[in-house]
């Protein structure tokens, strides 16, 4: 595989653009930084002299569009700015590389799919959790029939947001975040677990508005049906005072399970063969790394499928499938319907808006 240097920036330079930053760094001259955008020019300029060395700052992501020649961008906006933003990239024939969540709503991320159609140029959700070594070695294990038919999963956000977190002008609302932890907090693992996984059928949910003063929800859980037969269950939370974030899997030959919080290593991970499947531990050990979760490995496997003219990572295809499992947990939660895979078409309220037909309290 021959490797080739990307041109990159980084549009919007608060705390997840710091990841972002380190992670090219980390590619070690596959990926240069050569500009960056923040509505604030003086943080931009900051944030290129501590990244980018040479990298220029501007003031919008507008006129850096204009200015460069790139082949990627790294969205870091507010999440209302996604969809614009990548669309803008687009056109630009650049490479979009977005946060998530990539969309407010279904819709709004089939209008992005439909334009990477018509430009060519790609688009890709940082969804890193799924690139850990982890996470790469039980999908292997899953898909060669090592751990047998999966049968039950579970899987836990459960963080802790004060009343300070939501004082920022754009969380807490429909219109900003498209949702709550289920949008924005939980999307990390129950994309993993979707991952392994694989399609599913069917979901039955509730949400709740529990404690802090937002318009969106800040708990939802899940009953999620797998079309491999798989059951789990899936809970969001901002409200939990012990936070973790967790994935158990129950195959017929072993449970594996990682408990963690922001990213994981091996050592997060656990491995309880079943009777007479002792193998499967010895397996799991054979090529143990002492690699993270995070925003590197997810770039590496970016570039990877770049340098081979494939599709990206997380690209159109496997996004929507995650976003739409979360329209059909919000229309579940909030119809009292059990919703099936496919069943939230074009002219759906839960396509236009997460929220749908309106959430079941008063806005804050």
């Amino acid at each position: 595989m021959s490797e080739r240097n990307y041109r990159a920036a980084i549009i919007g330079t608060g705390a997840i653009a710091h990841a972002h930053a380190q992670a090219i760094q980390e590619t070690k001259g596959r990926v240069s930084l050569v500009a960056v955008a923040d509505v604030d020019a003086g943080r931009a300029a900051e944030f290129a002299a501590t990244y980018g060395g040479a990298a220029r700052a501007y003031g919008s992501a507008e006129e850096l569009l204009r200015a460069e020649e790139l082949d990627l961008a790294h969205l870091c906006t507010p999440p209302q700015t996604h969809a614009p933003l990548a669309h803008a990239c687009l056109e630009a024939g650049v490479t979009a590389l977005i946060e998530k969540p990539p969309t407010l709503s279904l819709a709004e991320f089939d209008a992005l799919a439909e334009a990477e159609r018509r430009t060519g140029a790609r688009v890709a959700t940082v969804l890193q959790h799924r690139f850990g070594p982890g996470a790469v070695r039980l999908r292997r294990m899953a898909d060669a029939g090592d751990l047998g038919r999966p049968l039950l999963a579970t899987c836990v956000t459960q963080w802790y947001r004060d009343e300070a977190y939501y004082a920022v002008p754009w969380r807490g609302t429909w219109e900003s975040e498209g949702g709550g932890p289920t949008m924005g907090h939980g999307i990390h693992q129950f994309d993993l677990l979707l991952s392994v996984l694989g399609p599913w059928r069917e979901i039955t949910a509730m949400a709740a508005r529990q404690a802090r003063a937002v318009d969106t929800e800040d708990v939802s859980m899940a009953l999620v049906t797998f079309e491999n037969g798989a059951l789990a269950t899936v809970v969001n939370s901002v409200v939990s005072p012990r936070q973790t974030s967790g994935l158990r899997f129950d195959y017929e030959h072993a449970t594996v399970e990682v408990e963690h919080l922001y990213g994981y290593t091996d050592d997060d991970w656990t491995v309880t063969p079943a009777p007479g499947h002792e193998d499967v531990q010895a397996l799991w050990d054979k090529d143990r790394s002492e690699e993270a979760s995070g925003h590197a490995g997810w770039l590496a496997a970016v570039l990877d499928a770049l340098d081979q003219d494939r599709p990206p990572p997380v690209g159109t295809a496997d996004t929507r499938r995650t976003m739409e499992f979360i329209a059909a947990l919000y229309a579940s939660a909030f119809t009292g319907e059990r919703v099936r895979s496919g069943q939230i078409t074009a002219d759906s309220p839960f396509a236009r808006r997460m929220d749908g037909t309106g959430a079941p309290w008063r806005n804050a």
